[in-house]
């Protein structure tokens, strides 16, 4: 599966500079993060910055206007570059309408850890995860740990890195936190105290609402947020990330990935509005919830947080809908050397990345 980025020991500088996502949304304050570290690439990393662009009449199968030209007569210019204009103008609304019905799964997040076998152990005995595959690259120095609540087939896990030798990441201030659905908060929070765990909210209801909610983090620092829901079939059900500018990221969600805005929720008391986005509704599927704290419009992105891998049914056309959208390729859509699973990889107006993953390809790698 993808995989995010090893890196040398030695090239990381670490920050120990980590508000609480509390300080954040009263403060409303911009955030100065410690500077970030370099990363040392392996040969795998080039894989996301290679491949050539395909032009945009191959993706959608459309040949340029041929303009007859009979003997003693021409057709004007203005006539062929209108032709030309209106050609396009059909192509993109093609591809964003094809987005809306693209087969479309969040798959994975990834993030790296400095100690896989202790993020194993607390993951599955404190928060109920099963391991479902390990990996060991050691020609890369790297091992990869995925974990979930069900098969990668048909849920959201969490995919773990691990970097030899590397042992601690800064988070930054960008990333909020991973939200997981339980039955009883109170029960969990106990389990987490008893086997050493951090709580930093103890359970109650949200601020403004009913819902039973607790803040607590893994052994690297990671915010998890525990919501009290029924028996739900994506027990891993968020992602919180901080945006700048929380209108231009819906836009670019709902029209370069093809997400529903569930709902939206401004909190002028602590001066910050969320939006939920996602393929599903919040009870049954994972969602993105993008955070936006008033006055702040960047934030220190550290190195311990990676991606989200999203299934497509077509990378090229899906690189074409996120040029549309306003975000920027990193790696241009194509097989992977050796294993040709084909991907396509890309920033959002944030810098948030992602990557998408031909969704055929992935089954098959899971056999």
């Amino acid at each position: 599966m993808v995989r995010i980025l090893p890196m040398a020991s030695s090239s990381i500088h670490l920050a120990s500079f980590r508000p609480s996502l509390r300080s954040l949304r009263i403060s409303g304050a911009a955030c100065i993060g410690a500077s970030l570290s370099t990363y040392n690439p392996s040969r795998r990393l080039a894989l996301f910055h290679l491949g050539s662009s395909i032009p945009q009449g191959q993706f959608f199968g459309i040949q340029a206007p041929k303009l007859l030209r009979a003997e003693g007569s021409s057709l004007e210019a203005g006539t062929a570059g209108n032709v030309a204009q209106a050609s396009t103008v059909v192509s993109q609304e093609n591809i964003l309408e094809w987005v809306k019905k693209d087969k479309r799964r969040m798959l994975h997040v990834v993030y790296r850890v400095g100690d896989l076998d202790r993020t194993i152990k607390f993951y599955t005995e404190c928060l109920g995860m099963k391991l479902l595959r390990k990996r060991d690259i050691p020609e890369e120095r790297y091992t990869n740990a995925f974990l979930g609540y069900g098969p990668e087939d048909s849920h959201f896990v969490v995919e773990l890195t691990y970097n030899y030798g590397v042992d601690k990441y800064d988070i930054g201030t960008a990333f909020g936190h991973f939200g997981i659905a339980v039955e009883d908060v109170a029960k969990v929070v106990d389990l987490i105290k008893a086997k050493g765990g951090k709580v930093t909210r103890e359970p109650g209801p949200v601020k403004g609402g009913k819902t039973v909610i607790a803040f607590i983090e893994d052994p690297d620092g990671y915010k998890f947020e525990l919501l009290e829901r029924g028996p739900t079939p994506e027990p891993l059900c968020q992602v919180m990330l901080r945006v700048g500018d929380l209108n231009r990221a819906i836009n670019f969600y709902e029209k370069a990935f093809g997400m529903e805005l569930l709902r939206k929720r401004d909190n002028p008391e602590y001066k910050y509005t969320i939006a939920m986005m996602g393929y599903g509704p919040e009870d049954k599927s994972v969602v993105l919830e993008l955070t936006y704290n008033y006055g702040v419009t960047e934030y220190d992105k550290g190195n311990a947080y990676a991606q989200i891998a999203i299934g497509t049914d077509d990378v090229y056309k899906t690189a074409e809908a996120i040029k549309l959208g306003g975000g920027k390729i990193t790696r241009e859509p194509g097989p992977l050397p050796g294993i040709n699973t084909k991907i396509t990889a890309c920033l959002d107006p944030d810098g948030w990345k992602s990557v998408f993953v031909d969704n055929i390809d992935f089954l098959k790698e899971l056999e």
